[in-house]
């Protein structure tokens, strides 16, 4: 879940309005044999998971390689056990898993099923209530890094795929299982491999399981993801720190420089101040805006949660609005000059910020880190110079809502939960799911188990025991409705 909007804990339910019911939608209960075999094998499973979480698989640390590759494998040979050909494909960075059963033939259609191994790092430590690496499982929840993003969600499908092989000896579809390590630090050498291996990986449609449910009980289909381009501008003063007493006011200081240019990336109005920053962004539909502001969403309990004094953002949209349909600019980190107890009299040498843009249909992050250069160096103060570099970025994404996988969806979620799925927005971005429909041609569903507050990226990390099971029963009960839905009515 490479960079998700965090929802504090106990978030309230909301429910949405505005489901999307195909005009013959399946109805489905979970398959008696798969579910009596989920619900015999669930202590197993639970086992399984908490091996593959305690394997600290940091992709964004260098000491955690071989912790990667052990996860990598470990994962490879827990899909060749369930009877999948599986093995481990290196890129310049960390492996890709790539387990493939294509045993029911080349008329029958293929599902491409898309998730990660790595974490994101554990820091800080003190915080976790148990060890990050160490799960527990506390008042129905799995506490671990990686529980929720994206392992449990992931591993859940594994068991699914399992259930169908262990108890029928075949499944209904052909499925590829692609696993990569690179996720949580912007999938670098994805889309390469998905290039490389573009007719080998050929499907009809792709599964992710790497997002939120709306609110408990309320199983949920995100049909839009904001994507990312994330910049690092450094400011450079004089050769090193100088005495602030001696040379302040003679000399530009580099923070405060920073400080002015941070200062004009928005108007006041909350819009981005970049010019051209908003050229190639789609609208919503009315209607669609329409029925956001009719949800049950209370803002001033949202704002209370984050214990923030109030809530800020683009004038003119609702808090909905701007996590799920608008573009943003944050400033993720600030470093300079002397920050230790006490006082230090230092003019800094150098300034730094790390800043985000999050970004809509149909901004590109290539294009936006160029009108960010340039507008850093246009506003740059007299005295210092500014660079700003690239740091990673991913495409935005919003599904057409239909067809075969998304009823097959449909129907799977509401089998599991016994009630149909909401249509849901994303504030986060997970950038792969724009390069699977651009280089697969094919349609990606986006079916997640977490929930609100489940603490991706922060600590005490968790998903739902219960939803782990519910997910894997849904997840079981998708091949079969898809393989139905691709037949036709007449086995629907």
């Amino acid at each position: 879940m490479h960079t998700h909007t965090h929802y504090p804990a106990h978030a309230p339910v909301r429910v949405v309005s505005f489901t999307y019911s195909p005009s013959s939608r399946m109805t489905a209960t979970v398959p008696a044999d798969l579910d009596a075999w989920l619900a015999a094998h669930h202590a197993n499973a639970m086992d399984e998971l908490f091996a593959f979480l305690r394997m600290p698989s940091v992709s964004a640390r260098s000491e955690h390689a071989s912790d990667c590759r052990a996860a990598a494998q470990w994962l490879a040979d827990r899909l060749a056990s369930a009877g999948f050909t599986s093995a481990l494909h290196d890129t310049p960075g960390h492996p890709v898993v790539l387990a493939e059963w294509r045993g029911a033939g080349a008329d029958a259609p293929t599902l491409l099923v898309y998730g990660h191994y790595d974490v994101q790092p554990a820091e800080p430590l003190e915080l976790w209530t148990s060890p990050a690496f160490e799960p527990e499982v506390r008042d129905g929840r799995i506490y671990a890094r990686g529980s929720v993003d994206d392992k449990g969600q992931l591993y859940l499908h594994v068991k699914a795929l399992e259930a169908h092989l262990a108890v029928r000896g075949t499944l209904p579809v052909n499925v590829i299982v692609l696993a990569e390590g690179e996720e949580e630090v912007g999938s670098v050498n994805l889309e390469a491999f998905l290039e490389t291996h573009r007719e080998r990986l050929r499907c009809d449609g792709v599964v992710i399981s790497d997002s939120t449910m709306f609110a408990p009980g309320v199983p949920s289909i995100l049909s839009s993801l904001r994507g990312m381009a994330y910049v690092q501008i450094d400011v450079q003063g004089a050769s090193s720190d100088l005495h602030s007493g001696m040379y302040g006011g003679a000399v530009v200081n580099p923070a405060m420089a920073l400080a002015r240019i941070l200062a004009t990336l928005h108007d006041d109005q909350g819009r981005v101040a970049i010019a051209g920053f908003y050229d190639a962004v789609q609208a919503w539909p009315d209607a669609v805006r329409a029925q956001m502001r009719t949800l049950p969403f209370d803002e001033e309990h949202f704002r209370a949660e984050t214990g923030a004094p109030a809530l800020g953002g683009e004038v003119g949209y609702t808090v909905l609005e701007r996590l799920w349909t608008r573009p943003t600019c944050e400033v993720n980190g600030l470093l300079s000059g002397y920050t230790g107890e006490g006082a230090k009299t230092v003019l800094p040498a150098v300034a730094m910020a790390k800043v985000s843009f999050r970004l809509v249909p149909d901004q590109d992050p290539k294009v936006i880190e160029r009108l960010v250069a340039e507008h850093v160096a246009r506003v740059c103060p007299a005295g210092v110079t500014a660079t700003v570099t690239a740091l990673h970025g991913g495409r935005p994404w919003r599904s057409e809502l239909g067809g075969p996988l998304h009823e097959a969806g449909v129907a799977a979620l509401e089998a599991a939960f016994g009630r149909a799925p909401v249509i849901t927005g994303e504030g986060g971005s997970i950038p792969v799911v724009g390069d699977f429909e651009r280089i697969l041609g094919a349609p990606v569903l986006l079916m997640g188990f977490g929930l609100p507050g489940e603490n991706a990226h922060a600590p005490d990390e968790w998903i739902s025991e219960e939803n782990f099971r519910q997910g894997a029963r849904a997840a079981a009960t998708l091949l079969d409705r898809y393989a139905a839905a691709v037949a036709g009515p007449s086995r629907a």
